[in-house]
């Protein structure tokens, strides 16, 4: 069989496509973040919100400025959406519960001295695992400081870390980790929690998948997500790390017909696209294909391996949360911007809650980005829809503007 040899563009146009960054956007409803969340996979969490929660950028990027409650009806109330760990903890489709429900049964199972430890640690502290499982039970969803507040001193969780002596907080961690509970809410920043028996919907299926079973269906997710993939891109996307037996799965699904093998131009590995996205594929070798301006988060699905974005895009992008300030080379919570099918530059914006000002603190050229009027219009677009998605009333900026970008400013 003669195996398809598609360009790089190809591959970067569709993977661009399969993401919802194209123009063709989704409807900012529950039906079309859904449909966003199903195509990447999952949505992943993170604390900082130096512009906005993670999450809540991942979707905008693809719908445009959405009501947060659109998200919040598919988590807490339809309950299609759940928070589990994916490549990390992150928001996942309710849909794929066999592929998290294996994780939850071996949860510190192994032979491993970590998961002897932890078993330990639970085996001694076994009346406040059955306490908060019963105080649950009885009194329904409760906060976690509710629960910290009853008073047990059990033994200490002995850590080097930021969890010595949060022993509630430790052992909550474990029982979301082994499915026995699930983030039922949020209130002021703090987790609610509810028996996973009584959180998810009736639908939910419930099938105990095996190994094998995990990496058929997962493989799938990260090869749909990313468009065309390596193996070691799937490795490492969607439940990076937790593929055993991927290549005779990967054999399994082209004698199968769900998955086909093709040659990237200038590149010596296998590439596979699944058959779904055929005729997209070709569609975009036949010139469909009408890129926009966007802002991602710097945890965005499309550029989370960062080994691939710079392979793909020749875009080298890392955070410098943790970087010294003087040492940043670009800014603390900087996004990328995505121009057509390209990156051309990154932004440091913050968001100031209490006076509504998205400040932009600097605005970055690629070195062959192009400096054109109407190239700065399109960034200055993408800048004030954010501001929109915030809230913000009024947008400023710092003396860092690219030469040829002055428009942004104008």
């Amino acid at each position: 069989m003669t195996i398809r040899t598609i360009t790089p563009d190809t591959v970067r146009r569709l993977a661009i496509r399969r993401q919802h960054l194209a123009a063709e956007r989704q409807p900012a409803t529950a039906e079309g973040i859904l449909r966003v969340a199903r195509d990447l996979g999952c949505l992943q969490l993170d604390p900082i919100s130096a512009v906005a929660r993670s999450h809540t950028l991942v979707v905008f990027s693809r719908v445009g400025a959405y009501d947060l409650k659109q998200l919040d009806k598919l988590l807490w109330e339809d309950r299609a959406l759940f928070e589990y760990w994916a490549h990390v903890a992150s928001i996942v489709l309710t849909e794929d519960f066999p592929v998290y429900h294996k994780r939850m049964r071996d949860y510190c199972t192994g032979a491993d001295s970590w998961s002897e430890s932890v078993r330990e640690w639970v085996k001694t502290n076994q009346t406040l695992h059955d306490f908060i499982v019963q105080d649950i039970r009885q009194n329904g969803a409760r906060l976690s400081r509710e629960l910290e507040a009853d008073g047990l001193h059990p033994e200490g969780w002995v850590s080097s870390g930021w969890t010595s002596g949060r022993n509630v907080s430790r052992m909550l961690d474990f029982l979301w980790s082994s499915g026995v509970i699930m983030v039922a809410g949020r209130k002021g920043g703090q987790k609610v929690w509810d028996l996973t028996e009584r959180f998810l919907p009736d639908w939910t299926p419930q099938d105990h998948w095996n190994e094998r079973q995990v990496t058929y269906a997962a493989a799938q997710r990260a090869i749909r997500a990313l468009g065309a993939a390596t193996p070691q891109q799937i490795k490492v996307h969607f439940i990076r790390g937790r593929y055993p037996d991927l290549p005779a799965v990967l054999t399994d699904l082209e004698t199968d017909g769900l998955v086909q093998r093709v040659k990237v131009e200038g590149d010596k590995r296998e590439w596979y696209v699944h058959t779904a996205d055929l005729p997209l594929l070709s569609a975009i070798e036949d010139g469909d294909f009408r890129g926009r301006t966007v802002l991602l988060s710097p945890f965005d699905n499309l550029i989370c391996d960062r080994k691939r974005t710079e392979e793909l895009w020749d875009f080298y992008y890392r955070i410098e949360i943790y970087v010294p300030a003087d040492k940043r080379q670009f800014g603390y919570y900087v996004l990328p911007i995505l121009h057509n099918d390209r990156f051309i530059g990154r932004i440091d914006p913050t968001f100031d809650k209490k006076s509504q000002t998205l400040r932009i603190n600097a605005v970055y050229a690629e070195a062959d980005a192009p400096k054109t009027k109407a190239t700065a219009r399109a960034v200055k677009g993408a800048i004030e829809e954010l501001a929109t998605f915030l809230g913000a009333k009024q947008i400023t900026y710092g003396e860092q503007i690219p030469t040829g970008w002055d428009a942004i400013k104008a």
